[in-house]
C-alpha cells in the first residue's frame, strides 16, 4: 500500500459500505460492555489498595518495605500477565482468554479476602496481579479487533474508561467501608471482596459472546468469522470487510510473517514495537498509578488527616472518570499524536507546580493540602483526558494482526514493570526527597517523553487495522509521521 492510505479503504483500494445503525450496533454495544468488565476488575483491584493499605498494615503487621511488596506484587505479576496472556490469545483465542482470566479475578480475590498472613497475602496479589495484567493487554485487543474503524477509538477506549471507573469505585467503597465499619478488625477484607462481583459477571457475560473475527480468520475459520461479523455490522459491510481481512492474511502467509520471525526479519515491525514499549513506559513514568495507588499517603504527606485523605481521595477518582468521558469524545476526532503530545505538556506542567507549591507553602499552612490536592486533581484529569485512553487505544490498533497479541503484551509487559518499580519504591521516594522531589523528577522525566512523542510515534487514527497492518509492515506510517 503507498504512504497515502485512504482511511476506510480496503487492501485493494475500494471503499468499505458505510457505517449504519440498527440491531448490529446494539449488539457491538453489549459485546464492549461485557468485555469491559475485565477494565472494571482491573482498576478496582488496582485501585483498592490505596484505602486498604492502611488497616491491611495495622492487622498484619506490614512494614515499609513489606507495604511495597504487597503492593508491587500485583504489579509485576500483571507484566507476566501481559506477556503471557498476549501469547494465550493468539493461540487459544481472545474470548476463551478473557474468561480464564474472569476464573484468576475471582481465585485471586478469595485468597486476599480470607489471607491468614502476609505469605497467602501476596500469592492473592499476584494471581489478581496475572488477571489485570492479561485483562490490560487482551481486553482492547478484542475490542479492537470487533471495531468499525469509525469508532475503533471510542470503542477499544471503553476499557480505560471502566478502568478509571473501577478505580473510583474502589475509592468511594473505600471511604464507605472505612467510615461505616473502620472500628473493625480486617475492614480491608471487606473492601477487597466487592472485587467478586464483577469477577463473576465478566465470567458469565463473556460465555455469551463472539470470539474476535479476525482472530477466527487468521485460523481458517472463514465461516465462523463472516457469522460474528454479521451480528455487529450490516451484511455488505461485514461481507467486504471479511475480504479485506482474508487478503492481508493470504500476504502474511506468503510472506512467512508470523509472529517473532516477522518482527525479527522487518526494521519496520521491530520499530512499531519500540514505539509501543517508549509510548507503555512513557505513560507509566508520568507516576499516574503511584497517585492511584498511593494517593492517600501524598495527600496525608501534603497535610490532611488520615480520614481526610481518604475522602479527599475520591477528588481524582472522579476526575478521571470526567476525563475517561471526555477522552472518548475525542478519540474518533482527535490525532492519537496531537493528544499525546497536549497531555505530556499538561502533565509535566502539573509536576512542576505540584513540587513548587509543596516547596513553597511550609508544612502545617492550612491551604498547602487544599493546594496540592487541587493539582493533583488536574494532574489526573489531564493524564486521563489526553494520555491514558488514547495509548491503551495505540496499543490495540498498531501492531500487524499476526503480532498483535505479541507486540501488545510485550508493549503492556514493560508498562506493568516500569509501574511495578515505581509502586515498590515511591513509599520510600517520597520519604527520601519529600514531594517537592519527587514531582520534578516526574516532571523531568515528562519532559523527555514529550520529546520521544514529537519524534517517534507515528499517527494511526482513520485508518482501517488492515491499512494500519499494511502501512507498519512496508514502513509507510513512519513516512507519513515524518511528512507531517
Amino acid at each position: 500500500m503507498s504512504s497515502h492510505s485512504t482511511a476506510g479503504s480496503l487492501a485493494n483500494g475500494a471503499a468499505l459500505p458505510p457505517l449504519t445503525g440498527g440491531p448490529h450496533r446494539k449488539r457491538l454495544g453489549l459485546v464492549a460492555l461485557v468485555a469491559t468488565f475485565g477494565g472494571l476488575l482491573f482498576g478496582y483491584d488496582t485501585g483498592v489498595i490505596n484505602g486498604a493499605l492502611r488497616p491491611m498494615t495495622a492487622e498484619l503487621g506490614l512494614s515499609a518495605f513489606t507495604e511495597g511488596i504487597v503492593t508491587s506484587s500485583l504489579v509485576f505479576a500483571a507484566a507476566i500477565g501481559a506477556i503471557s496472556c498476549g501469547r494465550i490469545s493468539d493461540g487459544w483465542g481472545r474470548r476463551k482468554t478473557i474468561i480464564l482470566l474472569a476464573a484468576l479475578f475471582f481465585v485471586g480475590t478469595l485468597a486476599v479476602v480470607f489471607t491468614p498472613n502476609f505469605a497467602v497475602l501476596v500469592i492473592g496479589r499476584i494471581l489478581l496481579g496475572l488477571a489485570v495484567g492479561g485483562a490490560s493487554a487482551v481486553v482492547p485487543v478484542f475490542l479492537a479487533e470487533l471495531a468499525p474503524y469509525e469508532i475503533r477509538g471510542s470503542l477499544s477506549g471503553r476499557n480505560e474508561l471502566a478502568i478509571v471507573v473501577g478505580q473510583l469505585a474502589a475509592f468511594v467503597v473505600n471511604a464507605v467501608i472505612g467510615g461505616l465499619f473502620g472500628h473493625l478488625d480486617g475492614v480491608w477484607r471487606i473492601m477487597f471482596a466487592v472485587c467478586a462481583l464483577p469477577a463473576v459477571a465478566l465470567f458469565f457475560g463473556m460465555l455469551r459472546m463472539p470470539e474476535s473475527p479476525r482472530w477466527l480468520v487468521e485460523k481458517g475459520r472463514r465461516d465462523e468469522a463472516l457469522a460474528v461479523l454479521k451480528t455487529v455490522r450490516s451484511a455488505d459491510r461485514a461481507v467486504a470487510e471479511l475480504a479485506d481481512v482474508e487478503k492481508v492474511t493470504r500476504e502474511e502467509e506468503v510472506a512467512g510473517e508470523i509472529g517473532w520471525r516477522a518482527i525479527l526479519s522487518n526494521r519496520n515491525l521491530l520499530r512499531i514495537l519500540l514505539v509501543g514499549i517508549g509510548l507503555g513506559v512513557a505513560q507509566q513514568l508520568t507516576g499516574i498509578n503511584s497517585i492511584m495507588y498511593y494517593g492517600q499517603t501524598v495527600l496525608v504527606e501534603s497535610g490532611f488527616s488520615e480520614s481526610g485523605a481518604l475522602i479527599a481521595n475520591i477528588a481524582p477518582g472522579v476526575i478521571a472518570v470526567v476525563g475517561g468521558i471526555i477522552a472518548l469524545t475525542m478519540m474518533d476526532r482527535v490525532d492519537r499524536r496531537k493528544t499525546f503530545i497536549i497531555g505530556l505538556s499538561l502533565t509535566t506542567v502539573c509536576h512542576l507546580l505540584i513540587g513548587v507549591a509543596s516547596m513553597a507553602l511550609p508544612v502545617g499552612s492550612p491551604i498547602r493540602p487544599f493546594v496540592i490536592l487541587f493539582l493533583v486533581v488536574a494532574f489526573v484529569g489531564s493524564m486521563q483526558t489526553f494520555l491514558n485512553v488514547a495509548v491503551w487505544v495505540y496499543l490495540s490498533e498498531v501492531f500487524p494482526l499476526h503480532m498483535r497479541g505479541i507486540g501488545t503484551g510485550i508493549s503492556i509487559f514493560m508498562l506493568w514493570i516500569v509501574n511495578g518499580f515505581l509502586s515498590l519504591y515511591f513509599p520510600s521516594l517520597v520519604a527520601g526527597v519529600g514531594i517537592t522531589g519527587t514531582f520534578f523528577l516526574f516532571a523531568v522525566v515528562g519532559a523527555i517523553a514529550l520529546v520521544f512523542v514529537v519524534t517517534q510515534v507515528p499517527e494511526t487514527r482513520g485508518h482501517t487495522l488492515e491499512a494500519l497492518e499494511e502501512d507498519v509492515s512496508t514502513g509507510a506510517i513512519f513516512v507519513v509521521a515524518k511528512s507531517k
